[in-house]
């Protein structure tokens, strides 16, 4: 999870099957929140369901999982091969293993 100084990519998807507009919305509120919360992250739109959060520091995208799996759009956060479902995602008890 040391990441500081370096570029790290996490993968989003939003739920719900939004259109490219909806999750262009979407993501762009949760960017704005982040931003305000001092955190560096870029947008760049994948699919209609989603986008990529690029993080010029790396040390920073966890904290931004913290905040992106509260939303209730979230679907899923995929980082470094892992991914983290959103609270209320429709996936979250589906083939997930339990950290301890």
């Amino acid at each position: 999870m040391a990441k500081k100084g370096q570029t790290l990519m996490a993968f989003i998807t939003v739920s719900g099957n939004p259109t490219e507009q909806e999750t262009e919305k979407i993501t762009s509120l949760w960017q704005t929140s982040l931003m305000n919360n001092h955190i560096n992250v870029e947008r760049y739109p994948i699919g209609q369901d989603r986008v990529i959060f690029m993080f010029k520091d790396g040390s920073q995208a966890w904290e931004a999982k913290d905040f992106l799996v509260e939303q209730e759009r979230m679907e899923v956060f995929s980082i470094e091969n892992k991914e983290y479902y959103g609270k209320h995602s429709s996936k979250k008890n589906k083939g997930k293993k339990d950290e301890l």
